[in-house]
């Protein structure tokens, strides 16, 4: 079981009607410039299917201070996360179980990754609640390394077909 929180208190409350910006052509929380966008296939309601990059989730629970959204891929990942407004904070909880596979990527590769993402997001939720950013994050030398990783993997050359037979 994995159960993963991020949490960060403003000087003043959070208005809910930035979570409702969250997988919108006007998101003002996701990182967008340094991750792969996150998008609902459709109005913020219950049923609707969102992601980003290899992670899919379905919406389950939508109200003005909190979204809930079930995973549906990795394969091997098998729970929720969710946003929710209390005041003058916002927290993101990540919490499911592991199967196969991610049981290995999970604290080698996408915890750090993930982690990194929320601390962004919630820099991007404190620029918008207050106007400015106190301490943004820094990504330590192995995201650094992974994204790296990722970036040179996606640049790699493909064989062509003809190669393949």
């Amino acid at each position: 079981m994995i159960r993963n929180v991020h949490t960060r208190r403003f000087p003043r409350p959070v208005p809910p009607e930035l979570l409702a910006t969250l997988g919108t052509d006007d998101d003002r929380l996701w990182p967008v410039a340094d991750w792969p966008p996150t998008r609902l296939d459709g109005p913020p309601v219950p049923g609707t299917t969102a992601g980003h990059g290899p992670v899919r989730y379905v919406l389950e629970e939508v109200a003005p201070d909190r979204l809930r959204f079930r995973f549906t891929a990795p394969t091997g990942l098998h729970g929720y996360h969710e946003f929710t407004i209390s005041g003058d904070a916002l927290t993101h909880v990540l919490e499911g179980t592991l199967h196969g596979w991610t049981r290995l990527s999970w604290p080698l590769v996408f915890r750090p990754l993930h982690d990194a993402l929320l601390e962004q997001l919630l820099d991007r939720a404190e620029l918008a609640v207050t106007g400015r950013v106190s301490r943004p994050v820094k990504w330590s030398r192995y995201v650094r390394f992974l994204r790296a990783l990722a970036r040179n993997r996606s640049r790699s050359p493909r064989p062509s077909a003809t190669l393949r037979a």
